[in-house]
Order: structure tokens, then sequence, then C-alpha cells
């Protein structure tokens, strides 16, 4: 059964907590979006409740495992599971992360950040090419939060962005929460992100809430995905918006789990937005 098309409205995260929520109220949600490892098993009482949400639900599938950007080859494992989901699930989108987690059979529960090199862009386009041949179908990348800059890299972010969607064939999930928290950790300016990304590869946006640090370094913000989308996010978001147009939407929320409505409100601030830029381009 192929997922229903994702819309360009606003989805939420679905997290194991809400799904006994979802299937018993039937939130009018757009879509979902779940984490493809938790789809690993062959069956199970998550199972159920997924074949059940894709038959009222748009769906899309994150992975957040694969571990693209490692020195190691892809786990051929990983990916024959990857590949029996989406021929399973037959999902509307399937995304991965732009950045390493596992090395010499380790792995690290965090996605780590690439240096923003032509050698790192070479291995990246590589695996990209490999994990959408052996899908059968193109998927988005998202750029991730980081703590730390490499002084050897030789692009931007976003040159490195556009230029792997450009030679790959990939998408992008431009994640804006993201461009935020590494806009003040790295000291650069967030909206020449935005304006240096392709605007025909992005195929969806993320939104979640950060954590601010402070400590002798200044300044320092976690990418915690557990609290409410930060002022300065919903701004970015809305000029991410006018410079590339309405685009499908997602609310991220991983640790500390608020009620569904909570979740819902957020994605009705997102709307309002998306709504704008809508009602512009008529």
């Amino acid at each position: 059964m192929r997922a229903q098309p994702i819309p360009t409205s606003v989805g939420i995260g679905l997290r194991p907590a809400h799904v006994a929520h979802v299937l018993q109220h039937r939130p009018a949600v757009p879509f979902f979006e779940l984490h493809s490892e938790n789809l690993f098993c062959a069956g199970g009482a998550l199972w159920d409740a997924f074949d059940a949400l894709r038959r009222d639900y748009p769906v899309s599938l994150h992975g957040v495992g694969l571990s693209l950007g490692s020195a190691d080859p892809l786990d051929p494992a990983h990916l024959a599971a990857l590949r029996a989901l989406v021929q399973r699930a037959e999902p509307a989108l399937v995304s991965e992360h732009v950045c390493w987690g596992a090395i010499g059979g380790r792995h690290y529960n965090d996605l780590l950040p690439l240096p923003y090199t032509e050698e790192a862009l070479d291995l990246m386009v590589a695996r990209v090419g490999q994990l959408q041949e052996a899908l059968g179908r193109r998927v988005l990348v998202e750029n991730v939060s980081s703590y730390i800059h490499f002084s050897h890299s030789t692009l931007s972010e976003w040159e490195f962005l556009a230029a792997l969607a450009a030679r790959s064939g990939c998408g992008l999930l431009l994640d804006v929460n993201n461009v935020y928290v590494n806009s003040v950790n790295h000291g650069f300016d967030a909206q020449r992100f935005i304006d240096g990304v392709p605007a025909d590869a992005v195929g969806e946006l993320h939104l979640a809430g950060f954590t601010r640090k402070h400590g002798l370094g200044g300044e320092l913000l976690i990418d915690s995905h557990d609290q409410r989308v930060d002022a300065a996010v919903w701004a970015l978001y809305g000029y991410t918006l006018a410079r590339i147009g309405a685009r499908p939407s997602l609310i991220e929320w991983d640790q500390h789990l608020p009620d569904f409505a909570v979740l819902e409100d957020e994605a009705r601030l997102a709307t309002e937005h998306l709504d704008v830029v809508t009602a512009l381009a008529a």
C-alpha cells in the first residue's frame, strides 16, 4: 500500500509514546514522520500501529543510524533492513542525515558533523548514490547541528549541501532549527545559509526546540528537541519560506515529551507562517 503524498502543510514527528493517542483520536494532522530504525522489526505492536496509521495519514521515514559520512563502508545489514522497510512501507518520503555516527563497529548516540572539504564531499556523493541506488528512489538528506568547527574545512556548510544535492541528485531536508543553532555556535549569518541553499532541492523543512547554555566561551545552543520552537527560529522559518517558497514542514520533539496537544499547537504556529507565504504566492 503506497503512502499518500506528503502535502505542503505541517506534520508532526510521531514518537511511540503518542501512537496510542493518535490511533484513538485520529487528530487532524496532515502527515506524520517516523524514525526508520523503530520499524526494522518484522512485526509486532508498533508495526500493527504503523499499518493502521498509514491507511489514514501520509507518512515519511527519517533515518538516524545509517552513518552516511563514516570512513567505514555503509553497514550492509542496516542498508538491507532499510531497503526492506521502504519496500514494505512505501513511504512518501525517505530521509537521512549529512553526518557520521559509527566507525569500527562502534555506534555513538549522536549525529556527528563532517569537515566540509572536497574529500568529504566526494565520500558523501558516493554514499548518497549508493543509498539511492539501493532504495530505488531519491532521498532527502538533512543538515545537522554541531558544536565544533573543523579548521581545515574549505567549504561553507551551505556550499557543501548545495554541491551534494547537485552532484548526487538527492534532495535536501532543511532543518531550520539546526541552521540557527549552528549560526550562533559558529558565528555565521543564518540568512546567508538559507540564501546559499538551492531552493529547488529543498523537499522538506524541520522545526524543533533548542537549549541555551552559557559558559566561559560564551553562549552555546544545544539541539535538544525538548521544548518549543524559539522565537528566533520562527523568524528564520518565515525568512526561509519567503526565500524558497512553501514546503512540507515538520515539528520534532524527542525528549521530555509533552501532551500531544502541545505538538499540535506548535504545528498550528508553523501553519500560520506557511499560510502567509501561500497567500502571497496565490
